[in-house]
């Protein structure tokens, strides 16, 4: 009976065998909870000797690769998917030049590499992001004394590797120590580098924002390898757009340009091929919108922006127009442009047009133009500022005003001899004889001058010299007619009888008659007359006397 009251009892698990069990899951719960915490420990450690390892690594890099000694304000590491770091106050400055501003200069930048880029030798990091990066390149008398690119122990020195390099606000600075004479400076929106490694050229994609004309150039090639000792070297190549160009920036002209092309050669002699558009173009002496569309070869010094046109071959409505020359910096700022340009074949109205404010243009023909081409910088229009001097031709020209061109006809019927026609011309509708201008001119102070102006119509042969206002508002014209037909036979009747006794005074030189003549007035109230008292540039005799 005693045996069989206790096995029930045995198979009940005993209070201490219970507190046994609990003191185990306890342990159990306590060593996962130090295994934890002694894992949180370690990372932190890591962090932190991470942090300056990296840090090391960023300095030695940089100053290896650049000869230059390093400033770095603030580096922080993050551990989130592989190693986070970010920093500000980056600066560089040159072993073996004596500069105030830093050569490279970074308000932020970050990267992220894996545990593996991290281990490997040399550290490799797929993207470099940097914020706010200015470049200051001295002097180029001072540019002998920097090493070339890798440090003066090539690339055994590096001991990270970038993939890519994405840069946000950045400006290139091209310092100069000539008197009066101002730094490049070129604004970069948006640029991004591949494949970055010593002795390799670096593919590229930029944007810019153009200052003058506004507007986006988005260009991607390659660069490099970079020559610190001599950066005009380092060679360049690549395409470009340049959209939305606003050339109402500039002033005096107007119109949205857009222009492509492709490059090639060493930042100091840029080969530049390419087009542009710009259905609007204009300039403000006319404001009359015109399409322009040009090709261009050109040979641009990237380090101080001066372009040698080599030509440039427009199309201006139905005008042809050829330039080369030069677009230089000038000290004051701006640039001086200087060219030699031919026009023709082409339309003396599409000149008109665009010069000047009065529609229809004066006149239309043919046009043959050679011209010297001067623009300097100044915060004036480009008609108040632009000289040209040269030598022009106009065949077949007629005029659009209707007394004018009546005027014309008048006179060329009456050199022939023709005098009862001339009379009967109906000035509404004019014959509209056609005549040839050439001669040498001179533009400047939005008027221009004319020397050794020749004008022909059938029967008469007409030289003179003036000054035309581009506003239309002005004729001022003085010089010597020569007509085929005798005084009295420019009139008919009684009048004609009267005259005959001083044909032999105007007989002169071959010609049937010469005359003194002046063109006055505006281009609505042209004034023609007689000018026998007319001396060199005395306006005011001649404005005595009666037209006719």
């Amino acid at each position: 009976m005693h045996v069989q009251d206790q096995k029930p009892s045995e198979s009940l698990p005993t209070p201490k065998k219970n507190s046994r069990s609990k003191r185990i899951l306890l342990w159990i719960a306590a060593i996962f909870l130090l295994v934890v915490i002694a894992a949180v420990i370690a990372v932190e450690i890591a962090l932190r000797r991470a942090e300056p390892i990296l840090r090391a690594r960023v300095i030695d890099t940089l100053s290896a690769r650049f000869d230059s000694r390093v400033d770095l304000e603030h580096f922080h590491v993050y551990f989130l998917d592989g190693f986070q770091v970010s920093g500000s106050g980056l600066r560089l400055y040159p072993n073996e030049v004596d500069m105030d501003k830093p050569l490279f200069a970074v308000d932020e930048f970050s990267f992220r590499t894996s545990w593996h880029g991290l281990l490997h030798s040399p550290m490799f990091v797929d993207r470099v992001n940097l914020k706010g990066m200015q470049i200051h390149m001295p002097p180029k008398d001072q540019r002998s004394n920097m090493p070339k690119l890798g440090g003066k122990s090539g690339s055994a020195q590096i001991k990270i590797f970038v993939g890519e390099i994405r840069v946000e606000n950045a400006a290139l600075v091209l310092e100069t120590n000539k008197p009066g004479k101002l730094p490049m400076d070129f604004e970069i929106s948006h640029l991004t580098l591949d494949s970055i490694g010593a002795g390799e050229p670096m593919k590229f994609h930029a944007i810019l924002t153009n200052p003058k004309p506004i507007g986006d150039i988005d260009s991607s090639g390659y660069f490099g390898p970079f020559d610190a000792h001599s950066p005009g070297d380092s060679p360049v190549r690549g395409d470009y757009t340049f959209s939305h160009a606003d050339l109402n920036t500039i002033k005096g002209i107007g119109g949205m340009l857009s222009s492509t092309g492709k490059y090639t050669g060493a930042l100091n002699r840029i080969v530049v091929d390419g087009e542009t558009d710009t259905p609007d173009f204009s300039i403000d002496s006319g404001n009359h919108p015109m399409p322009l569309h040009t090709k261009f070869h050109a040979i641009v010094d990237g380090t101080n922006g001066d372009t040698q046109l080599q030509p440039v071959d427009a199309q201006l409505l139905h005008s042809h127009i050829l330039a080369v020359g030069d677009v230089v910096r000038a000290p004051q700022g701006g640039h001086n442009i200087t060219l030699d340009v031919t026009v023709g074949p082409a339309r003396i109205e599409d000149m008109l047009t665009l010069a000047v404010k009065t529609v229809p243009p004066i006149m239309n023909g043919k046009l043959k133009l050679k011209t010297k081409f001067l623009l300097p910088p100044g915060n004036v229009s480009v008609s108040q500022k632009l000289h040209l001097k040269g030598n022009f031709q106009v065949n077949g020209a007629t005029f659009s005003n209707d007394k004018v061109q009546a005027k014309v006809d008048e006179l060329s019927l009456r050199s022939q001899n023709r005098a009862k026609e001339a009379k009967h011309i109906d000035k509404e509708n004019p014959d509209t004889i056609a005549s040839q201008m050439k001669g040498q001119f001179e533009l400047g102070n939005s008027k221009l001058s004319f020397n050794n102006l020749e004008y022909n119509v059938p029967g008469a042969d007409i030289g003179l010299q003036g000054v035309y206002s581009l506003d239309g508002n002005q004729f001022d014209f003085h010089g010597t007619a020569r007509l085929k037909a005798k005084v009295s036979q420019l009139m008919t009747g009684w009048k004609s009888l009267m005259l005959k006794p001083v044909d032999p005074f105007f007989s002169k030189n071959g010609a049937g008659t010469e005359v003194p003549i002046k063109i006055t007035g505006t281009r609505s109230e042209p004034k023609f007359g007689l000018d026998f008292h007319h001396k060199g540039d005395d306006k005011e005799s001649s404005h005595d006397k009666t037209d006719h």
